[in-house]
């Protein structure tokens, strides 16, 4: 499904990694278990760059690198951090993946490609879409589907990041 960017409850422009810095970094502070993000985005967009700093503010310590070849990486932070990187998954393997367990657990799952599987998504997640607009700048559209999310789009939307 195809991210509806004219739909987007915040959009933010980090005109740099600092400023993508914050938004990571609002979002990790507000994380509590079951939070789930999901990111799309243009390839070579910063979506892993995204993830690494949001890791960064959940206090994960180890190096958070693409799961590309792997699907799904874990780390241990404030809470259990599952990155997850779908692009290389058919909708018919993640069905038999058991994607659940980490969706509903007691961790942050945060979800690269995420569009190429929105059939098993969960009804409440935050999506996030990223743009490229210049070398450095980056677009970030969100839209929050539940209650949480959509709080904290309008928490976004009324004070910034």
């Amino acid at each position: 499904m195809e991210f509806d960017k004219a739909s987007a409850q915040f959009v933010y422009e980090a005109q740099d990694l600092n400023g993508t810095e914050k938004l990571a970094a609002f979002l990790a502070n507000k994380a509590e278990p079951g939070t789930v993000i999901a990111l799309d985005g243009d390839l070579g967009a910063g979506k892993t760059a995204f993830a690494q700093l949001f890791a960064k503010h959940l206090n994960v310590k180890d190096t958070v690198n693409s799961p590309t070849f792997t699907l799904i990486k874990e780390y241990e932070g404030r809470l259990p951090f599952y990155h997850m990187d779908v692009y290389r998954l058919s909708q018919a393997e993640a069905d038999e993946l058991g994607l659940d367990e980490y969706f509903y657990g007691q961790g942050v799952t945060l979800v690269e490609w995420a569009s190429l599987i929105e059939d098993i998504l969960p009804p409440e997640i935050l999506h996030i879409y990223v743009e490229t607009v210049t070398e450095n700048k980056r677009r970030m559209s969100l839209i929050g589907r539940g209650k949480r999310y959509e709080q904290w789009t309008m928490i976004l939307k009324e004070n910034g990041v």
